[in-house]
């Protein structure tokens, strides 16, 4: 697989078989993912990894947390103006239709939301986090890292799913992980099989025409 295979064929999963993952795969992936462009080599990315068991006892401390917290930030400005009002719009409505989840039906709605909390029923995931003293610009490089992984487990036959969701239980998953108060969580990844027969793994989200985010100056 080149990279053009793999940028092509990556999607964001969210149904996955319980075919185990091995930490030695993980570790691989991870390790070559380090890679990843970062300004002034900081490399800020702190990785928490949860395989099998580990990651049950996860979920198990999870249903007994309390689910109402403080966001570790805001995932979309409050006010999202069009065009990208329109494209979250859209991929929303793409993935309940192949659902069969009518936009009425609030509780089926949300029920699907709540899976982001399972990890979509992948048997492998990382939650990624960041030093509070870093800025803008190491945010930008957990996203280079991030894309860097999903792409090399494309080419080793494995499927993701990045989970920004999880910034809204952030003390959820630090209590668990006991990380130090200097760590901020900045999102999830779930890491498996894509399950072929549910049909939202058909989504294919859109993407906008070059002409409206690229010029020639």
């Amino acid at each position: 697989m080149n990279v053009t295979e793999a940028v092509a064929s990556r999607r964001s999963i969210r149904a996955f078989l319980d075919t185990p993952v091995s930490d030695t795969l993980l570790r691989e992936l991870l390790e070559k993912s380090a890679r990843a462009p970062s300004g002034g080599n900081v490399q800020p990315w702190q990785v928490q990894v949860l395989n099998g068991s580990r990651l049950q006892d996860f979920q198990q401390h999870l249903a007994q947390q309390d689910p109402r917290e403080k966001p570790a930030y805001e995932i979309y400005p409050k006010d999202l103006p069009s065009p990208y009002r329109d494209s979250r719009f859209k991929v929303g409505e793409d993935m309940y239709g192949l659902l069969g989840i009518p936009r009425d039906d609030r509780a089926g709605r949300f029920a699907h939301l709540a899976r982001n909390f399972e990890f979509f029923g992948a048997p492998a995931a990382f939650f990624c986090l960041i030093d509070r003293a870093m800025g803008q610009p190491q945010w930008s490089d957990l996203g280079m890292f991030l894309q860097t992984f999903m792409l090399l487990a494309q080419e080793a036959g494995l499927d993701t799913c990045a989970q920004e969701a999880w910034a809204t239980r952030p003390q959820a998953v630090t209590s668990f992980l006991q990380t130090p108060d200097n760590l901020m969580l900045f999102c999830g990844m779930a890491i498996g099989h894509r399950d072929p027969e549910a049909p939202v793994n058909e989504l294919v989200s859109d993407r906008l025409p070059l002409d409206s985010s690229a010029k020639w100056a």
